[in-house]
């Protein structure tokens, strides 16, 4: 615990969770939910398209997608991070947040498995179904933090 209360008092956490600024806490956050949209919008539209959706379309343009949903991730992953240490007595307390992290290293590695298989086949369709269920996981148990488990201050 003395390690997480010590991540808390870094400067950034402090100023991320005590600071009054537009630029702290609503920009990091911010910041968490275009990455999030970036990565998760991305997918979503890959994984629809292996799914029958848009099914006129040829699969292997849509590798150009690919860094837009890797930028997100980096921004999500460090945006993430920030957010962490701000909170890390309560955040790294909660089980719900390693189901969260579960559920993103399973979406990255079917990112990566879409990524190197999007030729005419494509991926099974099970693999995009898989993605879709691992970023909706995600996404729902990033919300749950805030609701279940050790309660930290509420923004």
């Amino acid at each position: 615990m003395d390690f997480l209360r010590q991540l808390e008092q870094l400067g950034i956490s402090r100023w991320v969770r005590e600071s009054g600024s537009v630029f702290a806490y609503p920009t990091v956050l911010f910041l968490h939910t275009l990455g999030l949209a970036m990565a998760a919008g991305v997918s979503l539209a890959v994984d629809v398209r292996i799914l029958g959706g848009g099914a006129d379309l040829p699969l292997p343009p849509f590798r150009r997608f690919f860094p837009v949903l890797w930028a997100g991730f980096w921004i999500n992953a460090v945006s993430g991070v920030i957010l962490l240490c701000a909170a890390a007595t309560t955040k790294l307390t909660n089980p719900v947040f390693y189901v969260k992290l579960a559920f993103i290293a399973a979406a990255v590695v079917l990112a990566r498995r879409i990524s190197a298989s999007l030729d005419d086949a494509g991926p099974p369709k099970w693999i995009a179904g898989a993605s879709l269920a691992c970023w909706a996981g995600a996404i729902t148990a990033g919300r749950l933090l805030a609701y279940l488990g050790p309660q930290g201050p509420r923004h």
